[in-house]
Formats: C-alpha cells, structure tokens, sequence
C-alpha cells in the first residue's frame, strides 16, 4: 500500500504530531508498504514533501491566494478578523500547492489536523481514500487565543470560522480517528459531527527505541546539592499552563526548598515565564533548558514529572513518562483522565489550581514510597498500552476499511 501522511503544521518539528507521524511511518514500512510525509516547512515558507525533498515555494501562489480572500471576504463577514485571513491564507496556499503534486499514486492519503483535512478532502483524487487523525480541537485552542490572547471587536467572528472548520475537517474523510472519548464527545456534542464518522483509537509509541536512547550511568545535567528534580517537557505556550506551574512551585518554595525544577522546551511565551521566575526570585530553583535532543536521557534522570496543561488531548510527553517510569502529576484537562488513574498511576489535579498541584508535589516529594508505588504502575500500565505495532495494525485496519468504504461510495 501507498500512504501519505500530511500535515498542516511545520514539519520537522519538536511535538507529538511529527513524533507520531515518524513512528507511524516506520512501523507501517516494517508491514512492507510505502510512507511519504508532507507538511508546511520553515515557518510556513512552502509546503514540503519531505519524502522527496521537494519545496512548493508560497510565493508562487500567494498572489492568486490574496485575490481568493478578497473574494471570500464579500461573503462572509469573519474574513474581517486578521487571525482569521491569516489562517485561511495559509490554508489556501497549502491547496493550491499540494494540488500540483500526484495524489493518485497515493491508496490513502491520512491527514493529522483539521485543517489538512479539509484540504485533501477537497483536492483527492476519488479513487484515494482519505483518513484523519485529529490531535486535539482547533476550535477549542483558536478559541481561547482570539478571546483571551489577541482580542479584537472582530473575535467572535473568528470563533464562528474556526468553529465551521472544525466541523469541515472533522467530516472530510472516509473516517476520522480521535485519542479519547473526550474529543469524540467534543465533537459529538459541541459540533455535531456524527458518531459513525468516528473511531476511538489511542495512540502508539516506539517504546524499545524511546528506552534505548537511556543510559542510566550517564548525567546530561548537573545536579545541585542532590536535590530532587521536577521536569515539565512541551511546549512553553499559555494552553500548557506553565504560568501556574511557577506559581505552585513559588507556594512550594516557603515550605519545600529540596527541589529545583526543569523546564523544558521552547515556545513563545518562553520570555515572559522567565520574567515570572525572575520576579518571584526562583532563578536557582527553576531552570529553562530550551528545546533538547536527550529528552528520554532528562526523563530518566528526574524524580518527578509534572503537566500543568489547561487545555490537551492525549499528550506524548506524559506517555514518555510513563514509559520511563516516573511518579506523575497531571491536570484533569480534555483527555488526560483517560491516561491516568488518579491515586493508581499519577496524582490528578483541577487545571489551573495552584494550591492543589503545590500540595501534590510537596506530597509526592515527601513520600518516596508512594511515589515510587505511582512510578511503577504507570510504568507498568504504560508498556502493556502503547504498544506501538498493535496501534499500526489497528491503523491498517482502518485504512482498509476505508478503502472498501471509499469504493462503495464512488459506485453510487
């Protein structure tokens, strides 16, 4: 089988869509078939067939894009909001360019956001059966960025374009897969987007190479005065919550001083956290340690690890703990529930609430024995679930399904 996997977000980059579409890729060409990837390149410059090495400049077809919008915008008011023609600008030119490239050598085309999908869900050939992978909402995380981050007169006009594509995406495809019954119901529920059109699947994980890249007699990071480590791994952006992470740890400073805390990753709220750490005097106690390539390496090498997120879907960086076997402190946002069992595998606490997650951590710093207990459960429970050639063979079913499903419709 021939299969492209494409996104709309930047490629390479460091998070769990790119990490997921390379395993997928090198598990389903253990299975024998073909993988190319596809997604924008360099900050949206062109769109980049990764597989072949070839860049479609955005230039090439900006000028025709801009023409479109204007027309666009005499028909629907939310073309107004900047955030909104900035986005459906770079939508479109990631049609116009994928459109030149030859889709039919491709039996499924899978698709990882809603905005690919609705793209290829429009430019496929019909013979080429389209599947989606959706890691979270669009709509949700535009949402709280046009009302709360860049507020305008014109937001609640974004919402309702973001909203409308939400639901495109969401129905573009033969069948569109979630991680969890919380964005299935999401989608159910808030968008209407029919049950049958969706498959709960979670995700899978190369656990064996994940483990490999760990050697326990090396340290890539110092360690002051043997005190305990608490890593964040993600993005620093304000839907991670990070803000309240620092916040908890400043309560846990008054009592707690036995710690120093890793953050790592990068993102554009970077400056403004470390402006928090500054004016809270944690600078030796909290440390930024930028985008890393030895992540499982820093997993393994903290005593606990902590995902403050305010919104989330079914996040890697928690199932790369697990995996290395780490006593975890989680929010209860979108999907992690499903991920965790609070008391068994981790400690869940309420998104946004300071004072619950400062008392977590002082518990779980106090009480080794409990943390320990949490550390091996999860890492127990961790390698029986995300085992990633049971997860692509789930995918291949659902390709095939699609497939038979795809020429069925073509015949009507």
């Amino acid at each position: 089988m021939k299969i492209l996997l494409a996104t709309f977000w930047v490629v390479p980059h460091i998070g769990g869509v790119w990490n997921y579409m390379n395993q997928l890729k090198k598990q389903l060409e253990k299975f024998g078939h073909e993988v190319d990837l596809l997604g924008y390149g360099d900050n949206h410059k062109y769109v980049y067939f990764v597989s072949e090495e070839v860049k479609l400049p955005k230039e090439d077809v900006l000028e025709e894009t801009n023409r479109q919008i204007d027309k666009l915008a005499l028909e629907k008011n939310y073309y107004a909001d900047s955030v909104v023609r900035f986005c459906e600008s770079q939508r479109l030119v990631f049609e116009k360019s994928v459109s030149k490239l030859n889709l039919s050598k491709y039996d499924v085309i899978h698709t990882q956001d809603v905005y690919s999908s609705s793209v290829f869900g429009r430019v496929k050939p019909k013979e080429t059966t389209l599947i989606a992978t959706l890691h979270g909402s669009v709509a949700h995380e535009m949402r709280d960025y046009v009302m709360n981050v860049h507020v305008t007169p014109t937001s609640p006009l974004a919402c309702t374009f973001f909203d409308e594509l939400e639901i495109l995406g969401a129905t573009s495809a033969s069948k569109t897969i979630v991680a969890n019954n919380y964005l299935k119901d999401v989608l159910i529920n808030e968008f209407h987007v029919s049950p049958e059109q969706l498959q709960v699947m979670h995700y899978g994980y190369d656990i064996e190479t994940f483990l490999n890249k760990i050697n326990p007699n090396q340290r890539n990071v110092t360690r002051l005065d043997n005190k305990k480590v608490i890593i964040y791994t993600g993005r620093l952006v304000t839907l991670k919550g990070i803000h309240h992470l620092i916040n908890a740890l400043n309560m846990l400073h008054a009592s707690q001083k036995d710690w120093v805390c890793w953050i790592v990753g990068e993102g554009e709220k970077q400056a403004e956290l470390e402006r928090q750490v500054q004016e809270n005097n944690l600078e030796d106690s909290i440390k930024f340690l930028g985008t890393r390539d030895d992540i499982p390496q820093l997993l393994f090498e903290a005593d606990l690890f902590v995902l403050p997120s305010l919104i989330e879907n079914q996040p890697l960086s928690l199932i790369e703990a697990q995996i290395v076997g780490k006593p975890i402190i989680v929010s209860d946002a979108g999907g992690i529930p499903e991920m965790v069992e609070h008391g068994v595998t981790g400690i869940i606490t309420k998104a946004g609430n300071e004072k619950e997650l400062c008392n977590s951590l002082y518990a779980l710093l106090e009480n080794e024995a409990y943390s320990k207990q949490l550390a091996n459960n999860a890492k127990k429970w961790a390698l029986e679930h995300w085992s990633l050639e049971n997860s692509a063979r789930k995918m291949m079913e659902i390709y095939n399904e699609g497939i038979i499903q795809n020429k069925r419709t073509n015949k009507i």
